[in-house]
């Protein structure tokens, strides 16, 4: 009579070589990406990985011999200037380090779909998991991702992290040193386009903003704050709504570009003056801060650095014992750029180039 597996009962690599009738070799073969392995016999071996749930230990992925590192990375399914950066960045990260990269993009930003997302990048190979908010936020407590028993760094959280590695800026500080550049030039009527809640960064973003008002003495009103997603059509609706104010803001902190951006082309649709009018500020000095007009003020994010880093920490992980691994958060500095989006001084309504 045949034993009947239990749920709790891990699936192995060999369980994965018998259902498909062929060798554990073979079966690691088709994992590694390594010999010679027919389509036909490729594409059932995936089959029954997924439909037998298998996560392939480092182990397992190494029974042909060593082979370049596999980062797997998992970002959110978005339209954004700054995921493009970052995608960038590993990309070149990884080229100069040898590693090889598995792209993961996920629609589904909820705990469930980042678990899933996560565990079919590490049944693909993965050795590593590198993740771009919010996915490192939804995974680090859940216990189905600690059991795939990989090592994992994440990118611009708002702060450290359980179980995994992290390197960030002080978003918080950040945010502070923007809206208080806007109050020394003179700025009152300050509001906040936001990102979105389950962003650990757009919290400590907005934070940082309420802090440089209640340090000056000023209100926060609640109808100054609007959320968004990051991206640029969502930043367009809360910039009408925003600018529909009466009073309406002589300012607005962006918690990125996009969405500053989308303030410049309702405050240009309104025929009002930036900075004249309207004072704007963005967030990540991507590409496109540089692309708009007036360009804005934003803080720069070292993104390249951020992901060389990160790199780096997967690379020492992978290399240890799980419990040997390091679980480092590393701050790295931001920096604070004018550009014309701001007036230049208190009384000065004149761009800055």
């Amino acid at each position: 009579m045949r034993k009947t597996r239990q749920k709790h009962d891990a699936v192995t690599i060999q369980d994965v070589a018998t259902v498909a009738g062929v060798s554990a070799m073979t079966v690691s073969n088709v994992i590694n990406r390594k010999g010679k392995v027919g389509d036909a016999t490729r594409a059932r071996i995936m089959t029954i990985i997924d439909k037998l749930g298998y996560v392939p230990s480092q182990a397992a992925r190494h029974l042909v011999g060593a082979a370049a590192a596999r980062i797997g990375v998992l970002y959110a399914d978005v339209e954004s200037m700054f995921l493009n950066t970052a995608l960038t960045s590993i990309s070149t990260a990884s080229a100069q380090r040898g590693l090889q990269l598995l792209l993961g993009k996920a629609a589904d930003m909820t705990p469930a779909g980042a678990e899933t997302a996560a565990a079919g990048l590490v049944r693909s190979g993965a050795d590593g998991l590198l993740l771009i908010p919010p996915f490192a936020e939804l995974l680090d407590s859940r216990p189905s991702f600690q059991a795939l028993n990989v090592p994992a760094a994440a990118i611009t959280t708002a702060g450290p992290l359980t179980n995994m590695a992290t390197v960030r800026i002080d978003n918080f500080l950040a945010t502070r040193t923007l809206t208080e550049l806007l109050i020394a030039r003179g700025r009152r009527r300050i509001a906040m386009i936001a990102g979105p809640a389950r962003h650990s960064d757009s919290v400590a973003r907005e934070e940082g903003y309420k802090a440089a008002l209640r340090t000056h003495g000023m209100d926060i009103d609640p109808n100054y704050r609007v959320e968004a997603r990051f991206t640029f059509a969502t930043g367009l609706d809360a910039a009408h709504q925003l600018l529909s104010l009466r009073p309406r803001p002589d300012a607005i902190v962006a918690a990125n570009d996009d969405m500053a951006a989308a303030v410049l082309w309702a405050a240009h649709s309104q025929g009002l003056s930036v900075p004249g009018d309207l004072a704007v500020t963005g967030f990540d000095d991507t590409l496109v801060a540089t692309r708009v007009w007036p360009a804005l003020t934003t803080i720069r994010q070292p993104i390249p650095e951020m992901a060389a880093s990160a790199l780096d920490m997967l690379i020492e992980a992978v290399k240890a014992p799980p419990e040997q691994r390091r679980h480092r958060d590393q701050i790295l500095n931001f920096t604070l750029v004018e550009r014309g989006s701001v007036p230049v001084s208190m009384n000065s309504g004149l761009p800055a180039f």
